[in-house]
């Protein structure tokens, strides 16, 4: 509990928009697999563009981490 008090304190640093912010709630409950932009526009209901911007901008504000591999099976998780 102590981790997820600590993510949001850093997420509170940050204007997040409705769709990261929804992704990230998500992702910090039980969300058992790792993020793609695919499922990122689909929980937050938004173009794949608009989802790689967002993402983009979460993993330069240290929310978000980028998993090894890259081109198509880019993934992400929550940073620690």
């Amino acid at each position: 509990v102590l981790q997820r008090a600590d993510f949001w304190q850093r997420a509170q640093r940050h204007t997040l928009n409705d769709r990261q912010r929804r992704v990230l709630e998500r992702m910090s409950g039980v969300f058992e697999s790792y993020l793609t932009n695919s499922k990122y526009a689909a929980l937050a209901k938004c173009s794949p563009d608009s989802a790689l911007r967002d993402i983009r901008e979460l993993v330069e504000w240290g929310l978000l981490a980028r998993n090894a591999g890259g081109g198509r099976s880019t993934s992400y998780r929550l940073a620690p």
